[in-house]
């Protein structure tokens, strides 16, 4: 059995694109994996810590091999706490809205939190940066009000797509699938939706 584990970064409920997309993907989940677990966390009910000076500065001492402050050991703790929850998922779901040609600000939250020298990734002064968080496959649900496409204007202000799928990579993982359904302030958004509610069907099935 495994536990799958869907991060949701959208605070607007039924009335997300992303909520809903995240719904037809873990309905059609769930369906084709009944013995499988699916927990959400929802990052505007969680309580996130601030990334302060105090968790700063102890980020920086793991990173120079120095020892922490009681202080700075207490704020770390719950960084950890946060990154072990991460890597003991055997499936992850991000799902999120696009806030200004970005992430919301509690998605980027908790990613700064997670990404942090010694739990989601290493450095080597030969081999650079590697992920710790491996042999996970992630699936990415987006919306976004307008529509990107590769090659285009509108593409290099897209901070969305490009930024989770780096991100991730770069703390381990590798088996990225992202679904975007894009032009959700059109006149053709419901539609559009239902396009992407159909793929996310097929793609929770092959989860």
């Amino acid at each position: 059995m495994a536990r799958l584990l869907h991060i949701q970064a959208s605070p607007m409920g039924d009335l997300s694109f992303s909520n809903r997309l995240a719904a037809a993907f873990l309905g059609s989940y769930r369906a084709a994996h009944p013995n499988d677990s699916i927990e959400q966390l929802d990052l505007w009910r969680e309580d996130l810590p601030a990334f302060d000076f105090t968790a700063a500065s102890g980020k920086y001492k793991v990173l120079r091999g120095l020892d922490h402050s009681p202080e700075e050991a207490r704020a770390w703790q719950r960084v950890v706490e946060l990154t072990e929850h991460l890597k003991s998922a055997d499936k992850v779901v991000v799902s999120s809205g696009m806030w200004n040609f970005s992430i919301p600000y509690r998605l980027k939250q908790f990613i700064d939190n997670i990404v942090q020298p010694g739990l989601s990734f290493s450095y080597d002064p030969v081999k650079g940066y590697s992920g710790l968080i491996t042999g996970k496959p992630l699936q990415i649900l987006l919306a976004s009000g307008s529509k990107y496409p590769a090659g285009s204007d509108a593409a290099a202000m897209d901070f969305q797509k490009p930024y989770l799928e780096m991100i991730f990579r770069f703390i381990g993982f590798e088996d990225i699938r992202t679904l975007r359904v894009e032009g959700t302030l059109s006149a053709q958004a419901e539609a559009n939706l239902v396009k992407g509610m159909d793929a996310a069907v097929e793609a929770g099935k092959n989860f």
